[in-house]
């Protein structure tokens, strides 16, 4: 189930290791320039454009208009709503105004009704009655109540911090003098300033991913590359409950044994691509560089762009066999897949999975022809020259099965017989949807990352962290909207 999206993935990698194709490192800098929106020709535009305006519809229609709680995933009757799909979908309102999908009063409205649901909502440590607790938030929500929705929904500390970007976002979006966008900034600064990061490090000197009541937090931490930047920075950029400024370099000593090469690009690996995406959705790395990037010569922003390389030149090199995989077909992360089955492809015996950590690194291989087109449109504003032809080729050879009012449905596999034809998923994720939206924003404007980078939370955390260079250097952060110091 979704709930173990992130927690013990590397068990599941031992279901279905493959051997990789490795080649010699390509430098970075041979890597194919990117791709600029400006010189698309008008087709490809429109792809794009119906791609973007698709995928923000989803955030937009299947959000509850009561109190803003985003879906898990859709359709879904009486499904639960998720915060990370929450902070995505407060991002997709400010995306939704700047591409005249929606009004900027349509969007005060809904982001304006979410924030004050959100932090109505009662923080406690019972085992029912509670949407949070110490100002986190439960991962899966009653889409109605607002309260954990069952238990088995843990206290995620990732998922809240994804909850925030979406908050930051707005508070430093929002930026008109009006009263509306004044409550705004004010209820945004509250729902950040309340998160008690120190609580949450409960073994040694990391973040725990995160609890359960009466009084449990999970046995795993944060601890290794993967989407933990963005909680480790809103940690360190916290006013009221920081954690130390040398916890950054703490964690980044986690990270040696994930750094080297795999299918010829050398990268700090991490299997799946939402690994790569989620921080990077919102903080432009550009450039910007940590110590442990300064000693590596990467930044996070290359360190991406070279996964992507590598998950394709993965799909290219195929050691699996597996139908369709190639230039243009490719995509390893955690998606939906046709279900825990035995069946015979290619005169093989193959095992599927069904809601799993896919991915392609020199961590570990899980794959089992499941295609997620999240991971291709996610790495858009990394390397747009491979990602575009990618998303048009699947969107051509598959057409409308994959491809429905909302964009791409969450993953597909050819290898899959199912009903005389393939498997093909019958949903959308907001966690998957999200990057897709975000970064294709992104590549063509910088919307997000230039609006983040006004946030002086956000700023702090980088600063706190040792980040030095890029936009650092130039860019200053707006002064806190309620007037408090950092």
């Amino acid at each position: 189930m979704d709930r173990f999206r992130r927690v013990g993935m590397a068990l599941g990698a031992l279901a279905l290791m493959l051997p990789s194709a490795k080649a010699a490192p390509t430098n970075s800098t041979a890597l194919t320039p990117a791709l600029q929106p400006a010189s698309l020709p008008a087709a490809d535009t429109a792809f794009v454009d119906d791609l973007e305006k698709r995928t923000f519809n989803w955030f937009w229609e299947t959000a509850n208009p009561h109190n803003g709680l985003v879906p898990d995933r859709a359709p879904l009757p009486n499904g639960a709503a998720s915060i990370a799909s929450v902070g995505f979908g407060l991002t997709a309102y400010g995306i939704g105004v700047e591409r005249n999908y929606i009004t900027r009063q349509q969007a005060v409205d809904r982001t304006l009704t979410t924030l004050r649901f959100l932090a109505s909502l009662p923080q406690n440590d019972h085992v029912s009655g509670a949407a949070g607790y110490h100002g986190f938030f439960y991962h899966f929500l009653d889409p109605n109540t607002g309260l954990r929705v069952a238990d088995w929904s843990e206290l995620s500390s990732v998922d809240t911090a994804l909850l925030m970007g979406g908050v930051l976002f707005s508070q430093s979006y929002f930026d008109h003098d009006t009263p509306q966008e004044k409550e705004i900034r004010d209820i945004a600064d509250h729902l950040y300033r309340r998160i008690d990061w120190t609580w949450m490090k409960a073994h040694g000197p990391w973040l725990s991913m995160g609890w359960m009541p009466p009084h449990t937090f999970l046995p795993s931490d944060w601890k290794g590359y993967n989407e933990g930047l963005i909680i480790y920075l809103q940690a360190l950029g916290s006013p009221t409950h920081p954690l130390p400024a040398e916890t950054w370099k703490t964690w980044t000593a986690t990270y040696e044994g994930q750094w080297g090469d795999f299918q010829g690009h050398k990268l700090l690996n991490f299997a799946p691509m939402f690994g790569h995406q989620y921080s990077e959705s919102w903080i432009d790395f550009r450039g910007v560089q940590d110590a442990w990037n300064r000693a590596h010569n990467v930044d996070y922003f290359q360190n991406g762009r070279e996964a992507a390389y590598a998950q394709r030149a993965y799909a290219q090199a195929n050691p699996g066999d597996w139908k369709d995989y190639g230039a243009n077909i490719w995509g390893l992360t955690a998606c939906d897949g046709p279900g825990d089955a035995q069946q015979v492809y290619d005169g093989k015996q193959r095992h599927y999975l069904a809601y799993s950590a896919r991915g392609a690194g020199r961590d570990y291989i899980l794959d089992d022809g499941t295609i997620a087109p999240t991971a291709v449109g996610g790495s858009i504003a990394f390397a747009p020259e491979i990602a575009l032809p990618a998303l048009k080729e699947m969107r051509a050879r598959y057409g409308d099965r994959i491809y429905n009012k909302y964009g791409f449905l969450d993953a597909f596999n050819p290898s899959f017989a199912d009903q005389k034809s393939y498997w093909v998923d019958g949903q959308q994720l907001g966690i998957d949807q999200g990057p897709i939206l975000l970064m294709l924003e992104n590549w063509r404007s910088g919307l997000v990352w230039n609006t983040m980078k006004k946030n002086p939370y956000l700023r702090a955390g980088l600063e706190r962290a040792g980040f030095e260079g890029g936009w650092l250097r130039t860019t200053t952060a707006a002064s806190t909207p309620t007037g408090k110091s950092l």
